[in-house]
């Protein structure tokens, strides 16, 4: 039998035990697993332990394994369905993280975070609302419940799965890197599978095939000795943010584009399919920027407000320091000044290449008397996937099944540092299928999943399995 000659009974069992998948959900809700604050240490733990101990119900061996941080597990199934006994199924590693963000503003929750529930929304629609519900336990449990579905109807999964969940994604995965190094042989797979992104609306399911990489810089300016009287040494002496805001003033011109230097090198335009797809969506200035306050896009004017957003390069400053920032009047000429500014990258720019020529820009345009200076912080290059690969189409065609609606390939405007880690470590492609929902409350209070994004979720991941297992490897 192949796996699409079970996948009908397979789903029915979803459906016939979903009760029980929400209650396994509620009961990994529960866990206080909050990464950033030393006081949730045991509960960490704990969510990892109880996360393994329910995945080997399902027929996974699982270990929990330390990090230099919070424990990370992986669980290995070997598939028993007749594409893997052929040799020809695929091998995947999923990913997901069972850390939460802190709860705070506490006072903010109608209830507790931590005490999940099934409520109403206002606009109707079922909803589970916890810390964690969507970021990340709700959206890992799809997947889970997705295989035991497949081990309770045809006693294996379809192809050969390793589950890898970690414990600090919400504090910057800081000690995932050197696991990944550490445990590379037991990771060994032919894609990678992440569910923690989103859908494009309530009914329409989406794959992220593109995430912006990021380079973050800070400058300082230095000029003067000390801070100057402006009344004795004004308009004599340098003035270093008039220094610094001139120089990050000219980074866009008057249509939005990036005037560093080589700043575009490698940089591709969307395949022609593909943007009229995004075309289609019709993604407006008025949708996207009245809800918070604005109305003109910022971007490059010749690309539409989609492409500006997902797959094109950006260039922000993120902060400003300088001079006299307190109450009341200090008529100073500051000794320097400085800014923070982040480069979102897309696919062909090369990071270590965008911080020098942003380097390169700036240290051209300060005055001899002036003095520069450079602090690096973050680094990633973007990630984006073959627009042709089999798993992408595979995983296209489920989830258009499953909900009825053609499945769209987006781009994310976002980083997320674990996939270039996949990439850079263990050599895999990442495949990222999520199920949130804008309005999901993530990081903030009365956090939420939808009940039928949790649902057909799973329904989902039970089709996109099936499909990998008869896709040729």
């Amino acid at each position: 039998m192949t796996a699409a000659s079970q996948l009908a009974s397979v789903l029915e069992r979803v459906d016939a035990d979903f009760d029980k998948s929400l209650e396994r959900l509620f009961t990994l809700l529960r866990i206080k697993s909050i990464s950033a604050d030393p006081a949730f240490t045991g509960d960490c733990r704990k969510a990892a332990d109880h996360l393994a101990s329910d995945i080997a119900t399902i027929g996974f061996d699982t270990k929990v394994l330390p990090t230099a941080g919070h424990p990370a597990l992986i669980g290995k199934s070997n598939g028993a369905g007749p594409a893997n006994k052929s040799g020809n199924g695929a091998h995947v590693l999923f990913y997901g993280h069972y850390d939460v963000q802190p709860v705070d503003p506490l006072d903010l929750w109608h209830r507790p975070p931590f005490e999940p529930v099934v409520t109403d929304h206002a606009d109707g629609r079922k909803i589970i609302v916890a810390r964690g519900a969507e970021d990340d336990k709700g959206q890992l449990m799809t997947f889970v419940e997705a295989c035991r579905a497949w081990k309770n109807v045809t006693g294996a999964l379809p192809l050969d799965v390793t589950i890898l969940i970690e414990g600090e994604e919400e504090i910057g995965s800081k000690n995932f890197g050197p696991f990944l190094e550490q445990h590379k042989s037991d990771l060994k797979a032919d894609f990678a599978l992440v569910c923690d992104t989103g859908m494009w609306d309530q009914n329409t399911p989406a794959i992220t095939t593109s995430l912006r990489g990021l380079v973050y810089e800070e400058v300082i300016i230095k000029a003067a000795n000390r801070d100057l009287h402006s009344g004795i040494f004004g308009g004599g002496a340098q003035n270093p943010i008039r220094v610094l805001t001139r120089i990050l003033g000219g980074i866009h011109d008057d249509n939005g584009h990036i005037t560093i230097p080589g700043f575009y090198d490698g940089v591709k335009d969307l395949p022609p399919d593909i943007r009229k797809q995004w075309e289609k969506l019709n993604l407006t200035p008025d949708a996207f920027l009245k809800p918070i306050g604005l109305s003109l896009p910022a971007g490059e004017k010749d690309r539409l407000l989609i492409e500006q957003l997902s797959s094109r390069p950006t260039a922000d400053i993120n902060g400003i320091v300088g001079g006299y920032t307190g109450e009341g009047s200090k008529t100073v000429i500051p000794a320097q000044a400085s800014a923070k500014i982040s480069f979102r990258l897309v696919e062909g720019q090369d990071p270590a290449k965008i911080r020098k020529a942003f380097r390169d820009y700036v240290a051209a345009r300060v005055p001899a008397d002036c003095k520069v200076e450079f602090l690096d912080h973050a680094g990633a290059p973007a990630i984006a996937l073959d627009w042709g690969m089999k798993p992408l189409a595979a995983a296209k065609r489920a989830l258009t099944d499953e909900w009825g609606k053609d499945a769209l390939l987006i781009g994310s405007g976002a980083s997320i540092p674990i996939v270039a880690d996949f990439k850079r470590t263990l050599g895999l492609d990442t495949v990222l299928i999520g199920f949130g929902l804008e309005d999901d409350n993530i990081h903030s209070p009365n956090e939420k999943y939808d009940l039928r994004s949790f649902h057909k979720g799973i329904r989902s991941w039970v089709r996109i399995l099936a499909a990998f297992a008869d896709t040729p490897r």
